[in-house]
């Protein structure tokens, strides 16, 4: 099956390439530590602050959450050829919000905190596409800005 191009005249789902994985793993480590300021500043209830970023992030400025804007990536809907909203970002960040949530449990949480995180990295490492069980979950794809010619 022959590859597809992004853009609106495209039919069916686009086959984009697999977005730098250091790129990845920085802007998750900066928008980890946007959700740490929030839990330090806002306490005690910057966790829910931190939580509500961590699940929206991607639904703001074109599928870019604050670590992707500085490091050059964005989140696309392979299918539609269009950015996410605030539903998907909600689900693809689902995992992720909720190693926000065990962690609030000491020891235990701390370790199924971990090892959803270190799940997800893995398969962002192993996926052909980069895609980790949020993206699989939410139907998206991070990618380089660069990779594409999408429409806001």
């Amino acid at each position: 099956m022959p590859e597809e191009g992004p853009g609106p005249a495209s039919f069916g789902p686009a086959v984009y390439p697999k977005a730098q994985v250091f790129n990845r793993f920085i802007a998750k480590f900066l928008d980890i530590l946007i959700v740490a300021a929030a839990s330090e500043i806002a306490s005690p209830i910057g966790w829910i602050v931190g939580l509500t970023y961590i699940l929206i992030a991607d639904g703001f400025s074109g599928g870019r959450s604050l670590g992707k804007r500085l490091i050059g990536l964005q989140t696309v809907i392979p299918q539609t050829h269009e950015v996410p909203g605030f539903k998907e970002s909600i689900i693809r960040n689902f995992p992720f919000g909720l190693a926000l949530l065990l962690y609030q449990v000491p020891y235990v949480g701390w370790l199924a905190a971990l090892a959803i995180i270190m799940v997800e990295a893995l398969l962002v490492i192993g996926n052909d596409r980069g895609l980790r069980l949020g993206d699989e979950i939410a139907s998206t794809q991070v990618l380089d800005v660069g990779q594409i010619d999408l429409r806001d």
